[in-house]
């Protein structure tokens, strides 16, 4: 027997489901690579929403920035005309600045203690100011814990990154953290980054490790230094226009599905780093520990200036990593 979601009614010897029947096909976009973490979680999404609905609704997924990069895709969301996305914390902050705030330096000292402070109030809060920018926010899957990357030498202290250029995303925390620490951040988006590191426009960047080698970036850094400065989520959105359009039933089945990919997501980006490190050792990339405290100092303003703009979000924030890690 057909699997029906959602509320049903009977006329004469028929079964309907209170939605459509028709299919619907979205498109999903992402920038990530195959083999990353986010790759995959996206391909999963689209075979547990197509399931879930008997084919009624299909993702349509474009990874690798193939329906444009996370900034076209946040403005396209917002008007519609893109249905959905697993974006990344910079774009979506650069609408939503709220979303800057998960990357505070220093903030979370593990994957599980970030996933728990987003699952809780903090995520309710983000979701409710995404969807006054026309953003559904389904959930927050993982973008890692991040690391400096460079072509000039080991970071071992802030000193070290006095006037380097490093590439950022285009958010303000991400940019105010490399200020603080003396380097020249350069925002830029990602789909650029390869190249420009290839070039030198840029001498060094900062990723989680997954990002990291599955673009293919230690090709062309000679050194990987564990700063673990801030940390990222991967915001995944519904264009409010498409959500407010579809059926209850496909609400609830788009919704559940992108709550089971990301468990499958978060766990990968879990276990990926020691793998990941490995072999980019075995490809001749020079990896060093750091002394996280002078960088904890040197990044404390960064604290100060944004709770001047979101006092009550900023402790909010902080207060529930502190308690989590407790």
């Amino acid at each position: 027997m057909k699997k029906l979601i959602g509320s049903v009614f009977v006329a004469g010897s028929m079964v309907v489901t209170s939605s459509a029947l028709a299919e619907q096909t979205l498109k999903f976009a992402h920038g990530a690579a195959e083999g990353n973490p986010r790759w995959e979680a996206s391909e999963l999404f689209a075979q547990l929403v197509e399931e879930s609905t008997d084919g009624e609704i299909k993702i349509d997924v474009g990874g690798n920035a193939q329906y444009g990069d996370d900034m076209e895709a946040i403005s396209q969301m917002r008007l519609g005309t893109l249905a959905m996305s697993a974006n990344s914390q910079g774009a979506t902050a650069s609408v939503v600045p709220e979303f800057n705030l998960l990357g505070l330096p220093f903030l979370f000292d593990s994957l599980p203690t970030a996933w728990r402070v987003m699952d809780g109030e903090v995520g309710d809060e983000l979701k409710k100011v995404a969807n006054e920018k026309g953003l559904v926010l389904l959930t927050l899957w993982d973008n890692g814990i991040r690391h400096v990357s460079n072509s000039v030498q080991q970071i071992e202290s802030p000193e070290d990154l006095e006037g380097m250029k490093i590439r950022t995303p285009p958010d303000e925390m991400t940019v105010d953290i490399f200020e603080a620490l003396g380097a020249n951040p350069t925002p830029m988006n990602f789909s650029e980054l390869y190249i420009a590191l290839q070039q030198g426009v840029v001498d060094g960047q900062e990723n989680p490790l997954m990002n990291i080698y599955s673009s293919k970036l230690y090709e062309v850094q000679d050194y990987i230094s564990l700063t673990a400065h801030k940390y990222e989520s991967t915001p995944v959105f519904i264009s409010k226009m498409v959500w407010d359009s579809l059926a209850p039933d496909h609400q609830e089945a788009i919704q559940e599905a992108a709550l089971e990919a990301g468990e499958f997501q978060r766990q990968a980006s879990l276990e990926a780093d020691e793998e990941l490190k490995g072999k980019m050792i075995e490809a001749g990339v020079e990896f060093n520990e750091v002394d996280k405290q002078p960088f904890i100092e040197a990044t404390a303003s960064v604290y100060d200036a944004w709770r001047e703009e979101y006092p009550e979000l900023v402790d909010m924030v902080v207060e529930a990593a502190q308690g989590d890690a407790q």
